[in-house]
């Protein structure tokens, strides 16, 4: 089965790369008790190296244990408003999911039209999808959309039921095609200091990954 595969921390657990996919990238471990729940990151683009790894469609997710989740926030109205950043869990309960359901989601004015995009590395916990489901029976002037590089976990039954609990209560959930983790790269990719914006490389299989998870969505949902 291609079902996404949870695995003992490496060095990725930090969002760097497994020295097998993307090289050597050794970093002065930190102590667990002295991370934050989770980084907050507005108006900022994540780093390219964090991007290729943690986004990418694999079949196994090995050493992907956190979350990234791209945001873009629209109020429209009299004067419109855009918002966007990125948040990433770090190694403490809180995910990113909650994490922008906590912080970046009481900005907006309580009863207004607001529409919501997510492009995240991999689709929501059992918890966060209940919690994203519930958030959106009690605030029917949300509109949400998840683009979701991996399924996690899909072939869980309960995973499988919280899926289609956000989907009940409203929520828009979709596989990110080639030409999201485009826009990703170009909207939330930080690129090196001093080189010009570089285009977006696909990675191998990127296609054919899309088009499994696109295929196992539609049977769960």
């Amino acid at each position: 089965k291609m079902a996404e595969k949870q695995e003992e921390p490496s060095n990725a657990q930090n969002g760097e790369p497994d020295n097998a996919e993307e090289g050597e990238g050794k970093k002065k471990k930190v102590k667990r008790e002295d991370l934050p729940p989770f980084e907050i990151v507005t108006g900022e683009r994540l780093p390219a190296i964090f991007f290729k790894f943690q986004f990418r469609n694999v079949e196994y997710s090995s050493g992907r244990n956190k979350t990234f989740l791209c945001y873009v926030v629209e109020t429209p109205g009299k004067e419109p408003a855009t918002c966007r950043g990125y948040l990433e869990d770090e190694h403490a309960a809180a995910h990113a999911e909650m994490a922008f359901l906590n912080t970046i989601l009481p900005r907006c004015e309580a009863g207004a039209r607001c529409s919501v995009t997510w492009y995240v590395s991999s689709s929501p916990c059992v918890g966060c999808a209940e919690r994203i489901a519930d958030t959106l029976r009690r605030n029917k002037a949300l509109q949400l959309t998840i683009n979701v590089g991996r399924l996690f976990m899909w072939d869980q039954p309960d995973v499988q039921a919280a899926l289609r609990g956000m989907k009940a209560a409203g929520c828009k959930l979709r596989i990110m095609k080639p030409q999201d983790f485009e826009y990703v790269w170009q909207n939330f990719v930080e690129q090196e200091e001093g080189e010009e914006a570089k285009s977006f490389v696909p990675w191998e299989d990127i296609q054919e990954n899309f088009q499994y998870y696109e295929e196992k969505l539609a049977e769960i949902l």
